[in-house]
């Protein structure tokens, strides 16, 4: 038996809270059922409120979570038959972040005002990104808004867990090269300088590695706006440099090339391509517009351009996998498991396929990466901390062959 916390509304609208002591959440699920409730939200007590969210204290801030939470609710709600506009009134009331909250009110006021549901959550782009007011749109048109939202939700739910990967992985490569970073710069600008102070009254040659780090210790003390001024104008710069388009298509041509990364990034682009693509035209969305959609959401240049010549290829009467493959960005593997569907007239399914096989060697990619990337890390940096250690040894036994 656990202690499950719920959140669950009636026919008409008002909301409900408690907690029950039960086997499972279906459990508890069929409670609410016999109750006569809806249930909306259900978790374990001791589980609420845990999870990664780093900007969670930012009130005006829409996660993912949180626009995967409220899509979720949403999605419980319409299926339970009630009309869009309690739906909108209920998620108000539970919604804890303040910035969907007021969103979430607006939206319901736009939708009895007589706007579509769509074009009132296109009415916030900074909360409700093209991809998923496309799909509420194609939904509402044809006439199945329960099942796209349950679309929407599988879809947010992929995105979370890769985002989640790339967090999880990365996070003690990061906190390792944090410390490390600590532990170099406070021996460089505190204790290094104590010990130069201490040779130059000895009036004594010091050893070369010594006078590397001595050296290198003064240019961190009396020059570190200049090395901070260095990786801003690097920063800026590669900003100014990206901002014209064509630059930007190098740069990210150039990103694709990188030994590991770039087959990381292409991996990332095919899955997003495919999980994306898959999921609109299963939601209704002809192939011509949902590959424009595609292209917008690319974070790569390089592939983005790929895509909208896919797309006036298509245009010109080509199949998708040929075109995929005139573009010489699409892995093989991606490009003849999209032919199978387009062959079987399964296009939608095999898309989703190849979104879960890369998203699947992602993870696996990623795994690898940080099992290189530790090891290397621990390496460098305790290579750096030995040889500042070793050269003030080397100082201090050089005292000895000073005459007395």
């Amino acid at each position: 038996m656990a202690e499950f916390l719920y959140k669950a509304t009636t026919l008409s609208g008002e909301t409900v809270e408690g907690i029950m002591d039960v086997r499972d959440e279906a459990a508890v699920v069929q409670s609410l059922h016999h109750m006569g409730y809806i249930p909306i939200r259900i978790g374990p007590v001791e589980a609420q409120g845990k999870g990664l969210d780093l900007f969670r204290w930012i009130p005006y801030r829409v996660s993912l979570k949180d626009l995967l939470i409220f899509t979720q609710e949403f999605s419980t709600l319409l299926s339970s038959g009630l009309p869009i506009d309690r739906s909108l009134s209920i998620l108000e009331s539970l919604t804890e972040n303040r910035r969907l909250k007021e969103t979430a009110g607006d939206i319901l006021q736009k939708v009895r005002g007589g706007s579509s549901l769509a074009e009132a959550l296109g009415s916030h782009p900074r909360v409700f990104p093209k991809l998923y007011v496309n799909m509420v749109k194609a939904g509402e048109t044809g006439g199945f808004l329960e099942t796209i939202f349950s679309r929407v939700v599988q879809y947010l739910q992929s995105a979370k867990e890769i985002r989640e990967t790339l967090v999880s992985v990365m996070i003690y490569p990061l906190i390792l090269t944090f410390v490390s970073g600590v532990s170099i710069v406070i021996l460089v600008t505190f204790v290094v300088p104590r010990f130069a102070r201490i040779f130059s009254d000895m009036g004594q040659a010091i050893p070369i590695p010594t006078q590397i780090v001595l050296g290198i210790s003064h240019l961190v003390r009396d020059y570190w706006w200049a090395g901070l001024g260095f990786i801003l104008l690097v920063y800026f710069g590669l900003k100014a440099y990206t901002r014209d388009a064509e630059r930007r298509l190098n740069w990210d041509r150039f990103k694709l090339n990188w030994v590991m990364i770039g087959d990381l990034i292409k991996k990332i682009e095919v899955a997003r391509f495919a999980r994306t693509l898959g999921t609109l035209l299963q939601s209704g969305v002809s192939i011509l517009p949902a590959l424009n959609l595609v292209k917008e959401i690319s974070q790569n240049e390089a592939v983005a351009r790929a895509i909208g010549m896919v797309h006036d290829r298509l245009r010109g009467g080509k199949g998708i996998s040929k075109s995929l493959e005139e573009t010489r960005v699409f892995p093989p593997l991606a490009i003849q498991m999209i032919g199978v569907g387009e062959e079987t007239g399964r296009l939608d399914e095999m898309l989703l396929r190849v979104a879960e096989t890369y998203e699947e060697n992602v993870k696996n990619a990623l795994k690898r990466f940080v099992s290189l990337l530790e090891p290397a890390v621990i390496l460098l940096m305790g290579g750096v901390v030995g040889f500042i250690v070793i050269s003030m040894l080397l100082a201090i036994f050089s005292i000895n062959e000073i005459p007395f």
